[in-house]
C-alpha cells in the first residue's frame, strides 16, 4: 500500500470522489500543512492554524498510480482557484498536494508542467506542491460525511 495526501476544497466532496477510484483502500479527512497541534474543525475555520482540509488515501499500487491519482485530483476541483473552491474560501480551502516522496513531489510538478502546456486551464494552476507533514485526523462525524447521509457529491 502506498498513501496520498490531497487538499482541494471542503473535504467532504474530495473524499467522497476518491473513495469511488479502483485501487483506493482507504480514505480519511482531517487537517495539513498546519502548525496547530491537534486542531479542531473549528480551529482550522479561523484561517489561522494554516491547515487545509486534506483526504489522505491508501491505494494499491498495482491498481492505480499516483498518476491516476493527479488525474482525479485536477479534475474534480479548479486547482486555478486561491485559497477557495465553489463558495467555500479561506487558506483552508487551498489546492494542494502534500508529497511523502521525492518520487510523489516530481510527478505532481511534472503533471502541473503537462497541464500548463496543454493549456487545460485558462488560468494559472495554483496548487501547492509541499512536503506531507503530520496529518491531524478530522473528527469522527466528517468522516465519509457524505456517504452517512446517502449523498454522493457537493458543490465541488
Amino acid at each position: 500500500m502506498a498513501k496520498a495526501t490531497f487538499a482541494a476544497g471542503c473535504f467532504w466532496g474530495v473524499e467522497a470522489r476518491f473513495q469511488q477510484l479502483p485501487g483506493v483502500t482507504a480514505t480519511a479527512v482531517g487537517y495539513e500543512g498546519g502548525t496547530l497541534e491537534r486542531p479542531s474543525y473549528q480551529d482550522v475555520c479561523t484561517d489561522r492554524t494554516g491547515h487545509a482540509e486534506a483526504v489522505e488515501i491508501d491505494y494499491d499500487p498495482d491498481m492505480i498510480s499516483y498518476e491516476q491519482l493527479l488525474e482525479a485530483f485536477f479534475a474534480l476541483h479548479d486547482p486555478t482557484q486561491l485559497n477557495r473552491q465553489g463558495p467555500d474560501w479561506g487558506t483552508q480551502y487551498r489546492s494542494a498536494i502534500f508529497f511523502h516522496s521525492p518520487e510523489q513531489e516530481l510527478a505532481a510538478k511534472a503533471m502541473i508542467v503537462r497541464l500548463t502546456e496543454e493549456r487545460r486551464f485558462a488560468k494559472p494552476i495554483a496548487t501547492q506542491v509541499v512536503p506531507a507533514q503530520t496529518f491531524w485526523r478530522a473528527e469522527e462525524y466528517h468522516q465519509k460525511y457524505l456517504e452517512k447521509r446517502g449523498a454522493v457529491s457537493c458543490h465541488i
